[in-house]
C-alpha cells in the first residue's frame, strides 16, 4: 500500500514593504517622535549649560533610565547578539556624537538658520549613501526629498557668508548632517535583529561616553548648574531622546531610512511653533507655506515607498518588544 501522499501547503506570500512599512501604528509613533525632538532646540536654547554638556547629559541620563529595563528584559539579547551588530551599534553612537559634536559648535559660528538649513540635509546624503551601497532609490524619492529640504530652506534660509569663521561653520554643520544619515542608517541595520532598547542602550551608551571625552577636552562644565537647568536637562532626556530618537530607532525598520530621516525635516517648522507657544518667539512668516512643502516632500517619498519592491524572503525578523 501506497503512502499517503503529503500535502503541501503553498508558499507564504511576503507582504509588499508598504504593507509591513506604512503600518499605522509606525505612522502614529513617528508623529510622537518628531513631536519630542522639536522640543530639542528650544529646551537647548532655555537651558544654561555648555552644548556639548547637554548633548553629553541628554544620552547619559537616556542610559540611566534604560539599564533597569535591559538588565531585566534585555540581558540575555545583548549578550547573544552578533559582534556585527555589537560594532554596527557602537559605529551609529559615534556617529551620533559626532552629530552632537559638529553641530552645536557651528551654531556659534554661523547663522542658526544656516546651520540648522545645512544639517538638515540628512535625507540627501541617506540617499547619495543608499544608492553607493547599490540600493536604487526611485526618482520620487529623490524628487521627495529635495523638495522637503527647499521646504526647510524657504523656512531658515541660507546667509551663505564669506567670513572664514562662519564658513567653517557651515562646514561643520553640513558634516553634522552626513553624520546623521550615517546614524539612521546604521540603526536601520541593526533594527534588522535587534530590539530597539538593546540597540538604543549600546547608541546611547557610546555617544554619552564620546561626548564626556569632549567635554573634558574641551573644558565643559558638567555640574554647578541650578535646579531650573537640571530640570530642563530632565525634560530633554523625555522628549527629545527617549520619545524622540528612541522612537525613531524604532520605527526605521519598518518605515525604512529613507522616509525616517526626511520626516525628520519636520522637527524645523515643529520647534518654531514650539519656541512660539512656549518662548514667545514669533515664527516667522513663511513657517506654515514652508510645513506644507516639507509634508508635500514626505508625501512622496512615502508614495515612492509604497511601490516598491516587496520585502525580500530571507529578511531576519525583529524581535517583538521595544
Amino acid at each position: 500500500m501506497s503512502a499517503e501522499p503529503r500535502t503541501v501547503a503553498p508558499p507564504v506570500a511576503v507582504p509588499p514593504a508598504a504593507a509591513v512599512a506604512h503600518r499605522p501604528l509606525d505612522l502614529t509613533l513617528l508623529a510622537v517622535a518628531i513631536a519630542g525632538v522639536s522640543f530639542s532646540a528650544p529646551l537647548i536654547a532655555a537651558t544654561a549649560a555648555p552644548a556639548l554638556a547637554i548633548a553629553f547629559w541628554r544620552n547619559a541620563m537616556a542610559v540611566g533610565v534604560l539599564t533597569p529595563f535591559v538588565l531585566r528584559r534585555n540581558l540575555g539579547e545583548l549578550r547573544r547578539m552578533g559582534r556585527r551588530s555589537l560594532l554596527l551599534s557602537v559605529a551609529a553612537g559615534a556617529t551620533l556624537a559626532l552629530h552632537f559634536g559638529l553641530w552645536l559648535p557651528s551654531l556659534s559660528m554661523t547663522s542658526v538658520a544656516t546651520s540648522t538649513a545645512l544639517c538638515t540635509t540628512t535625507p540627501i546624503w541617506t540617499t547619495i549613501i543608499l544608492r553607493i551601497r547599490g540600493h536604487r532609490p526611485p526618482r520620487m524619492v529623490w524628487a521627495g526629498t529635495l523638495l522637503a529640504v527647499v521646504g526647510v530652506i524657504i523656512l531658515t534660509g541660507i546667509d551663505m557668508s564669506t567670513d572664514t569663521r562662519a564658513l567653517g561653520g557651515d562646514a561643520l554643520a553640513l558634516g553634522g548632517g552626513i553624520a546623521a544619515a550615517a546614524y539612521v542608517l546604521l540603526g536601520a541595520e541593526v533594527r534588522r535583529t535587534a530590539s530597539t532598547t538593546a540597540y538604543t542602550y549600546i547608541c546611547y551608551s557610546t555617544t554619552a561616553a564620546a561626548l564626556l571625552v569632549a567635554c573634558l577636552v574641551s573644558g565643559a562644565s558638567l555640574g554647578g548648574y541650578s535646579g531650573e537647568t537640571w530640570l530642563k536637562l530632565v525634560a530633554l532626556t523625555v522628549a527629545a531622546q527617549l520619545l524622540g530618537h528612541s522612537l525613531l530607532n524604532r520605527v526605521v525598520h519598518g518605515l525604512g531610512p529613507s522616509t525616517t530621516s526626511t520626516a525628520i525635516l519636520l522637527e524645523t517648522p515643529g520647534a518654531a511653533l514650539i519656541a512660539a507657544l512656549w518662548l514667545g518667539q514669533t515664527p516667522p512668516a513663511m513657517a506654515y507655506p514652508a510645513l506644507g512643502v516639507i509634508l508635500a516632500g514626505l508625501a512622496l517619498v512615502i508614495l515612492a515607498d509604497r511601490k516598491s519592491s516587496p520585502v525580500p524572503a530571507d529578511l531576519p525578523a525583529t524581535p517583538g518588544g521595544a
